[in-house]
């Protein structure tokens, strides 16, 4: 992605080098949601996981003195910024064309750990958004990790696939697709439930994949495939045969490796935010 030397957001708050406090948010990220996946298998794994999960949830957050950045640490920075000014300027001209006002969110780079609106969170967590402060939060190790543990192919779009697919959820905010879907999930047994999450999921894919095709003057060649890789790497078949050996699609709350990439390329081959009801096709 063409990124070096373009403007930056100024809606960042960088707490990078701080202490948070709080517990831990278990679920909501990426990475987070492989612990919930394994726990959902049940049996002998469920039983070797439940330490863990009390270990998060007794989790209290150590106080450390905050250090200033590296310059490594601060270009490091750079790329989220760009990242986050271009979806500001894609979604706002997007809602004006729909008479719609769009509300920038704020993103929060932080490290191990951070306090939100929606409660304290670790690093376990993986990037998220919360509704409650309208912030999207990432640790940037995640990225390093996208690589090394869910075998994505790396490249900075990779990155950008994720930050967009968080300021999808933001879109779901603004749009209350997010509250109308909580609210059909009560009542639901979990599998129904479940059915939801995925089909909110995957229309953030599709709304990273609106944002990428409205953003081409600044991709790259090799771009859109560093996104399918990443969106193949954390689909949830991929992570729970590679964390279990075998899948439980009644467990899915994201989305399958295919129904990601599917979604994504479909916002970006049309580029229209009325062709995202992946609410539709739920069955």
């Amino acid at each position: 992605m063409k990124w070096i030397g373009r403007r930056q957001s100024d809606n960042v708050e960088d707490r990078r080098g701080m202490s948070g406090g709080g517990k831990t948010i278990v679920g909501g990220g990426i990475i987070g949601i492989i612990i919930l996946l394994i726990n959902a298998f049940g049996g002998e794994n469920a039983q070797m996981i439940t330490p863990i999960l009390e270990q998060f949830n007794q989790l209290q957050t150590t106080q450390t003195e905050s250090k200033p950045l590296t310059e490594e640490e601060k270009k490091l920075g750079e790329f989220p910024k760009v990242v986050l000014k271009d979806t500001e300027v894609v979604w706002a001209k997007i809602f004006e064309e729909n008479n719609m006002e769009y509300i920038k969110p704020k993103m929060v780079l932080f490290t191990n750990s951070v306090e939100t609106a929606c409660g304290g969170a670790s690093s376990a967590s993986g990037p998220f958004y919360c509704p409650e402060d309208q912030k999207v939060y990432m640790d940037l190790a995640f990225f390093d990790e996208l690589q090394t543990k869910f075998g994505a192919s790396g490249g900075d779009f990779a990155t950008a696939y994720v930050i967009a697919h968080e300021i999808g959820h933001h879109i779901q905010t603004l749009l209350g697709t997010s509250a109308k879907m909580r609210q059909a999930q009560q009542g639901k047994n979990e599998a129904e439930a479940n059915k939801l999450s995925v089909a909110l999921e995957l229309q953030a894919d599709f709304y990273a994949g609106v944002w990428a095709k409205h953003n081409q003057e600044n991709l790259d060649i090799g771009d859109i495939d560093e996104a399918l890789s990443a969106a193949q790497a954390v689909g949830d078949d991929a992570i729970q045969k590679r964390m279990q050996g075998h899948i439980v699609p009644e467990s899915f709350t994201h989305g399958t490796s295919e129904q990601r990439k599917y979604w994504f390329m479909k916002g970006y081959n049309t580029g229209d935010i009325h062709q995202g009801n992946t609410f539709s096709e739920l069955n």
